[in-house]
């Protein structure tokens, strides 16, 4: 998947337990294991919000776009067209 969860290296650098994390945010530390480890889906941006403003951060330093192959990031899409 070319979406990166940096959770666990932000949480790492500001030094704060998931469990403390999940109590400030209001979410189970179960939900915050799972956003760590990249298992979901999506993300609400109001828990993005709660997040970004614990930790002091941007969501950039939580989420990363990384491409599966070069060739992805340097190609339009064009889902649904047929070339000339």
């Amino acid at each position: 998947m070319p979406i990166v969860v940096n959770l666990d290296v932000m949480l790492a650098r500001r030094k704060i337990r998931s469990r403390e994390l999940a109590a400030r945010i209001e979410l189970t530390e179960a939900n915050v294991s799972l956003l760590k480890s990249g298992k979901v889906r999506g993300i609400r941006f109001d828990t993005l919000e709660r997040i970004c403003a614990v930790l002091d951060c941007q969501p950039g330093d939580i989420l990363e776009y990384v491409p599966d192959n070069a060739d992805d990031a340097l190609e339009p899409r064009t889902a649904g067209r047929k070339s000339a």
